[in-house]
């Protein structure tokens, strides 16, 4: 009880140093809160926007006729529909693959004019990342079609389309992309396998690639190393572009928490170890004389800990609460995509409740334990 009267007494006492000190502290966990808040925010929009951008991998049969492939935008050649199942149940694959969809891709005569006939079946990703699908589920007996098609067959929402001998309700007309998706019909797969009487068949797996490594890095070799080993009657092609252009994203993501962090401890540590500094020096001939008087040097560094533990603890409650009103107050005009996604994280707090005082004490401890050492008759008689 003693003891927390003379740190009550002391903080009171030194309570200019005791607000600055507060203050810095408070401010350092709120801009590591709010780093650490949007930099999760980052990491999140950075994967949304990039999975927006497409699949990066073309997963086909091994003996594609790659001619065709490159002339038609799809494979000749067929495989079992169960080959994603292969894939998705070699362990380890979804270190390098994710979002693994079969797809079924032929041109179909619609009208007077070819189309392309897409069948998309349900994506596989990663056992427990929770991970929403790319690209988008179409019901059986319904199709999406492209701006071109719905304009020269004059379709629109909830028209009705002949493929086959089989009548689909339009689902959705896709805006104008500037690309061979203007002429495309998706379908589930169970449907394009019956309109192309290809039953249980797929041409192509699309999927990306979790190795965000660019060019320089040659994942090629690696996606096609696994690929060998798990599924190896097939193929594996990289849009070089869509994926070097995430994995930059990404290591930006990385990099710039990687720069934040550190810089605010340095910044913090050194604000708290000159304001202990501060706090000993305008202390030191009282000091002297409690060691004068026979208090032991382990005593006073104690009071003078306790009074950075103490501080560390409100701190890091003040801080948090600062750091995630910054972080709810202006991150959704940032992070448009997953804005919903930034909320309070009790993690964080208790984090910042046990870093905080620790952090506090390491920081003020070189100063404390320096001017303790120093013999009391050389301080009274340098003052």
């Amino acid at each position: 009880m003693k003891t927390l009267v003379l740190m009550s007494r002391e903080l009171w006492h030194s309570r200019s140093n005791t607000l600055l000190t507060l203050a810095g502290l408070s401010l350092a966990v709120g801009l590591l809160v709010a780093v650490q808040m949007t930099s999760t925010a980052a990491e999140r929009e950075t994967r949304r926007v990039m999975r927006d951008l497409g699949f990066n991998l073309r997963i086909v049969p091994r003996d594609t006729d790659m001619d065709h492939f490159w002339a038609h935008g799809h494979s000749d050649q067929t495989m079992p529909e169960s080959a994603v199942q292969k894939l998705a149940a070699k362990h380890g694959v979804f270190l390098t693959f994710n979002h693994l969809t079969p797809t079924l891709e032929k041109r179909f005569r619609v009208g007077d004019r070819d189309a392309l006939l897409t069948g998309l079946g349900p994506a596989i990703v990663g056992p427990g990342e929770g991970k929403q699908p790319m690209g988008f589920q179409i019901p059986q007996g319904r199709v999406t079609i492209g701006h071109a098609i719905a304009q020269r067959l004059e379709l629109k929402r909830t028209d009705t389309l002949t493929l086959g001998d089989r009548e689909f309700v339009v689902d959705r007309v896709l805006a104008e992309s500037g690309s061979e998706d203007d002429i495309r019909i998706f379908a589930s797969l169970a449907d394009a396998q019956d309109i192309l009487g290809l039953p249980n068949q797929i041409n192509e797996i699309k999927a990306i690639d979790c190795l965000c490594l660019t060019g320089e890095d040659d994942p090629l070799s690696q996606l096609r190393a696994v690929i060998e080993d798990a599924l190896p009657e097939a193929r594996v092609f990289q849009l070089r572009s869509l994926a070097d252009a995430r994995a930059r994203q990404r290591q930006m993501a990385e990099r710039y928490a990687r720069f934040a962090v550190p810089l605010v401890l340095g910044v913090t540590a050194g604000w708290v170890g000159l304001l202990s500094a501060w706090n000993v020096r305008e202390r030191r001939v009282e000091i002297g004389l409690w060691r004068a008087l026979g208090y032991p040097g382990n005593r006073i560094t104690g009071l003078f800990l306790a009074r950075h533990l103490c501080l560390g603890l409100v701190a890091a409650i003040f801080g948090h609460g600062f750091g995630t009103w910054l972080a709810l107050k202006y991150g959704p005009a940032i992070f448009q995509v997953t804005a919903r996604n930034l909320q309070f994280e009790p993690p964080l707090l208790a984090l910042a409740l046990v870093a905080t005082p620790l952090f506090a004490v390491v920081a003020s401890l070189f100063p404390i334990t320096r001017a303790i050492a120093r013999d009391p008759a050389d301080t009274l008689r340098a003052d």
